[in-house]
Order: C-alpha cells, then structure tokens, then sequence
C-alpha cells in the first residue's frame, strides 16, 4: 500500500517537471524564430538594392535608328532676291526740235542702233550745206595761195623779186590751210547736229510707255521720250550674309558660283552665276550686296519681280551626314543619341552644314547608330529596342517576328527587375 503511493507520488513528480520544461522551451525557440523570421525581409531588402542598381531605370524605349554616312555635302544659301535690269536708259532729245515721225510702238522690243524718233532736220540739213560751201571756198583760196608761192619762190631763184614776198606768200598758204581745218570742223558739227535729228536706241531691249507722238515739241535734255530696258541677259539683286563672304569672293575668281532663282507660284527656275560682291558690309544687317546675271531669252524673269535665290556656296568634302530630325537642342548645345550594346549614349556635336534634311556634324563617326524616332523618351542609359520596319509586300513573316521580339524584350526586362 505504501508502495503504491510513493510510485504514484514520483509519477507525479515526473510529469510536473516535464510539462514546465515544455512550457520554458516554447517560449525560447518562439523568441528564436522571431528574429530569424524578422531577418528575412532584411535580407530581401538589402538584396533589393542590388538588383534595383544593376537594371536600367524603366523599360526598353522603341526607337526608329540610321547610320550616320560620310559624302559630301552642298552648303546652299538661301535668299529673297530682285529681278533688275543689267542696263535701263532712258532716252532724251539732244536738241530743241519737232518730232516728225514715231518708228516704234509701245512695248516693242528694239535692237541698239534701230531708229526710234525722227525731229525736224530742215535747219540742221541747211547749216550743213552752209558749212560745206565754205569748205569748198577756202579750198579754192587755198589752192590760188599754193599758185602764188610757187611764182615768188621762181622769182627769187632769178632774184626778181625779195625774200620777204616768198615768205608773205607762204604765210597766206599757212592761213588758207589753217581756214579749211575750220571748215571740216564746221562741217562735222553740223553732222553731229543732224545726227541729233535721228533717235537711235542706245542698247537693245524693251521699249516702255511712248511719251510723245508725231507734231510734239520736245526739249533739249528735258523730255523722257521713252524708256528701254534690256531683259536679255538680266540681273538678281540679293543680299549674303557675312560669314558667306570669304566663299563669295573666293567663287567670282572661278568664274562665279552657280545661282538659282525661283520664281513664285510655280514660276519656273533659272540657272545663272554671280558676277558682282559689294565692297562693304552693311553694319545695320551684316549682310553684303551681290548680284547674278541670267540668261533670259523667254523674258520670264521680269523687272522688279520676288524671286527665291539658292546659291552652292561650298561643298564639304567627306562629311558625316545625318538627317536634320536627329539633332536635339539642348541647354548645353546640340546632342545627339547613339545606340550602343542596346543602350543610348548621349553624344554632343556641332553642325557645320545643312541641306535638303541632311545635317553635316562633327561629335560622331561615320556608321555609328544614330536615333531618329522616339529620342523625346531617351535618358543617357536607356535600353532600346529597334522599331519593326514596316512590312513590305510579301514580307508580313519578318516583320511579324521582328515584333514579337519587340513585344518579347519588355517583359524579358520586366521581369529582370522584380526583386
């Protein structure tokens, strides 16, 4: 009996200090399993960083790229021009008289020399006559002094008469010839007189509004009569701009360089060269006067008319060659983005020539990849990914691959990023 009691007193004994062991366990490995539970999200976070620092910053932009190429490039100038005459004259009566006949009609084209006006010439045609018959008297004088020197000077030879008469009668030659150099003189103005009678044109071109008519008195230098213009060939008036000037001078010892002027409204285009270059630079503008003269036998290019002039002032050999939608204007120049190993990579540069949406740069090398389309969306460092081109006929397999790649990259990147 007492047996059983002290067994079960150890029993209970025994279970008494196992359950206060369990219940001082639980406790401590619950405390261990806190921090170690709280370390994981630790370590995600501090692996989190790493992973962040090791991707690019948002995902791949599309972008549509070129190659830059190397050629020569054209620098063309462009200007406003002003169609004038090479030579314009307008012509005057040289002397008072009466307009007796009209050969020409308004806005007819005339050759130099052709007769335009024809003034009253009786007084002129009578001082010449006048003139001429005084010529012939004198000469008739000048012939009976020669006689008359010849006779003194045989006298002398025979001593019948004194030196003194050889020398009066060599004297009255002297002056009847001196009187008929008058008379040709006189005889000339009178032509000149006559000359004045007939209005020739002075060049040729095209006559303007006749101002008088058959029975109008005119004055001497006073009186416009009509006004003749050459279009044939004909000049442009423009203005370059300062920096062009050294390429100006150095093209007019070539002969001058190739000008195009364009009419408006579809007007047609013409072909000429440079032929003049100002001696200054206008302070006000920074600009310089020139001039080109074209050939204008169909009489498009008129007087006064607005022309557009484009002029090849230089020509850059070798030049790396981009389209003009490329170049982005920054707060520090001029950049351009370049694709390398699937990344942009920002590149500064300098443009030294433009034409017809080529620019001509310096910053890059030929080949080199160059974004086009879509560089609003670019960062230094941006992955990229290569616009599909559009299908051609026949080639929808292709461009239909080239777009799941597309459509394939970002979520490739995508999940690249998730920590």
């Amino acid at each position: 009996m007492n047996f059983t009691k002290i067994t079960f007193t150890v029993l209970t004994l025994v279970l008494g200090v196992g359950i206060t062991a369990c219940s001082e366990k639980k406790p401590a490995e619950d405390n261990a399993a806190a921090p170690a539970a709280s370390a994981a999200p630790a370590a995600q976070a501090a692996s989190a960083p790493a992973s962040a620092a090791s991707a690019p910053s948002g995902p791949p932009v599309t972008v549509s790229t070129v190659k830059a190429e190397s050629k020569d490039l054209a620098v063309n100038l462009r200007a406003n021009g002003t169609v004038l005459p090479l030579s314009s004259v307008d012509v005057r009566s040289q002397t008072t008289s009466l307009v007796t006949k009209v050969h020409i009609s308004d806005g007819q084209f005339v050759r130099a020399g052709d007769t335009l006006f024809s003034l009253d010439s009786r007084n002129e045609e009578a001082n010449l006559a006048k003139a001429q018959a005084q010529l012939a008297k004198d000469q008739a004088v000048l012939q009976d002094t020669q006689r008359q020197l010849k006779r003194a000077q045989e006298l002398l030879a025979q001593k019948f008469i004194a030196p003194s008469a050889v020398d009066t009668a060599q004297a009255s030659v002297d002056s009847a010839s001196a009187t008929l150099l008058s008379d040709k003189a006189a005889i000339d103005a009178a032509k000149v007189s006559l000359s004045y009678t007939r209005i020739a044109a002075p060049l040729s071109g095209r006559a303007g509004a006749i101002n008088v008519s058959a029975g109008s008195v005119v004055q001497a230098n006073t009186t416009p009569l009509v006004t003749i213009t050459q279009l044939d060939p004909i000049a442009v008036a423009f203005n370059l701009p300062q920096r062009n000037l050294a390429d100006a001078i150095g093209a007019l010892k070539d002969g001058g360089a190739k000008v195009s002027a364009t009419l408006a409204d579809n007007g047609g285009s013409f072909q000429g060269r440079l032929v003049f270059v100002d001696n200054g630079v206008d302070a006000a503008s920074g600009t310089v006067r020139a001039r080109a003269k074209f050939d204008n036998k169909a009489g498009k290019l008129w007087p006064g008319a607005y022309v557009e002039i484009s002029q090849t002032i230089n020509t850059l050999k070798d030049a790396v060659v981009v389209p003009q939608v490329a170049l982005i204007q920054s707060a520090r120049g001029t950049i351009v983005y370049v694709v390398e190993d699937g990344k942009a990579v920002l590149r500064p540069v300098k443009q030294v020539g433009g034409q017809n949406g080529e620019a001509a740069i310096t910053g890059i090398t030929a080949g080199d990849t160059v974004v086009v389309d879509g560089k609003q969306n670019l960062r230094p460092g941006s992955l990229v990914v290569e616009r599909a081109k559009e299908p051609k006929t026949g080639a929808s397999g292709p461009a239909a691959g080239t777009s799941g790649a597309a459509s394939a990259a970002p979520a490739a990147a995508a999940s690249r990023t998730t920590p």
